[in-house]
């Protein structure tokens, strides 16, 4: 009675295996794209204005740390803007093509209320994309969850824009996790950091390391 019971159980259990969906496989969002060589001349720091970079930068060769407090001031004294430390990449604005950015993102435990990454550039708004976190997830703007459970853990992240179709989309670790449509504007580039947002916590930060900037072959 016993071994019929095992074999019934194990009937039940491979039934159940044979049930679940197999595990989505991870893709390569870079296929089919070229890097664009970077240098230091690429990164461009904005920080709060009357702060040192020491003061919420650092860069040990291969992190970028960046953060901030709700009570610092803007990049500019004439920027009305929320506080930030943020990278904006130059030399690779875009106006038409396919761009894709690709880096590796950590945000430590009790960071929240901030955006982590921008596409900069649209018609009603000034930027086509944010990736926010809240409460240790990612989400599209304050709009869409795209992660849970981000915090103290190292995630790659590909967002892809193609200018013509105007979509852009987002992946996580290689997952697909997002398709949405653009906002227009007529140049776009890159920023990744912390830029405070609503419900912020006592210090905002994030780190970053591997970044590239990659554009699709013709």
């Amino acid at each position: 009675m016993a071994s019929r019971s095992f074999q019934w159980i194990a009937v039940c259990l491979l039934a159940v295996l044979l049930a679940s969906p197999p595990p989505a496989r991870a893709q390569d969002p870079t296929a089919g794209f070229t890097a664009v060589s970077l240098s230091a001349s690429n990164f461009m720091l904005q920080k709060p204005y009357n702060m040192p970079a020491s003061s919420r930068y650092s860069f040990n060769g291969t992190v970028r740390q960046m953060w901030i407090a709700p009570s610092d001031d803007p990049y500019s004294p004439q920027s009305d803007t929320k506080p930030r430390t943020e990278m904006r990449m130059t030399g690779y604005d875009y106006s038409s093509g396919v761009w894709q950015f690709e880096g590796l993102v950590y945000v430590p435990s009790g960071s929240s209320g901030m955006s982590i990454m921008q596409v900069f550039g649209g018609d009603a708004t000034a930027t086509t994309l944010m990736l926010h976190v809240y409460g240790g997830a990612l989400w599209y703007y304050n709009q869409q969850l795209i992660e849970d459970g981000i915090y103290d853990r190292w995630l790659r992240v590909n967002v892809v824009h193609d200018v013509g179709a105007s979509r852009l989309t987002v992946f996580v670790d290689g997952q697909l996790k997002l398709t949405f449509p653009g906002r227009g504007g007529d140049t776009h580039f890159f920023k990744f950091g912390v830029y405070m947002q609503r419900d912020a916590s006592a210090r905002m930060e994030s780190r970053w390391r591997n970044i590239r900037i990659l554009k699709k072959n013709n």
